[in-house]
């Protein structure tokens, strides 16, 4: 019963990340250009949530990993578009304060942390290392997304925010048939289509306004 509910909760999650591309690319084809619609990042806030507790049900640390930092951009693109303001001050809290409560469990017992995420019996160190790579990297895209977006002062998805999505998804696919995850492997091969699509549709983009 545990796993299948595991499993339930991670396949949502990709639902939700896969649901949010595809809107977005949707979006953008009919623009004829990249765009960074809202309901993208209304997404990425609800499979973030689901992720974080699929991973920690699984006693992965590379997937609780790569959640941390692009949770709070989510929440900063929201903020850009106008939605975050809109929201009651409790949902706010409990959106701002959930992954800070997280870490604070971490913390509060590191050696079971460690314990558990870094000694897996079932998956080796250098395995967990390369699979949180490819989270790192993952999540960068978003850092960089943040940084030109930042400089705009609007929400965008530059293209260099689909090469890094490249690489990333490409180690995480290879990481899901190492671990034999079919959420991971499902998840980030629907997204490698979009991404390559996107970066076409701005490539053309910028050539017709060039």
């Amino acid at each position: 019963m545990h796993d299948y509910l595991m499993f339930a909760i991670g396949f949502l999650a990709q639902a939700f990340f896969s649901a949010r591309i595809l809107f977005q690319w949707i979006l953008s084809e009919r623009a004829k250009q990249v765009v960074s619609p809202t309901i993208y990042w209304v997404l990425s806030i609800f499979g973030a949530y689901l992720l974080f507790i699929y991973g920690w049900l699984r006693d992965d640390f590379a997937i609780i990993f790569g959640q941390m930092i692009s949770y709070y951009i989510y929440i900063w693109n929201l903020n850009e578009k106008g939605v975050w303001r809109k929201l009651h001050l409790l949902a706010k809290i409990i959106l701002l304060g959930t992954p800070l409560i997280a870490f604070g469990m971490v913390f509060h017992n590191l050696p079971a942390f460690i314990n558990t995420f870094f000694r897996n019996e079932n998956l080796p160190l250098w395995m967990i290392l390369f699979g949180s790579m490819g989270q790192i990297i993952f999540t960068l895209r978003f850092v960089y997304q943040w940084y030109e977006s930042s400089k705009r002062n609007e929400s965008i998805l530059p293209g260099g925010f689909w090469i890094i999505s490249l690489i990333g998804s490409g180690i995480i696919i290879a990481y899901g048939i190492y671990r034999l995850d079919p959420v991971l492997i499902l998840g980030q091969s629907v997204g490698f289509i979009a991404y390559s699509r996107n970066l076409i549709i701005g490539n053309k983009y910028k050539k017709q306004h060039a």
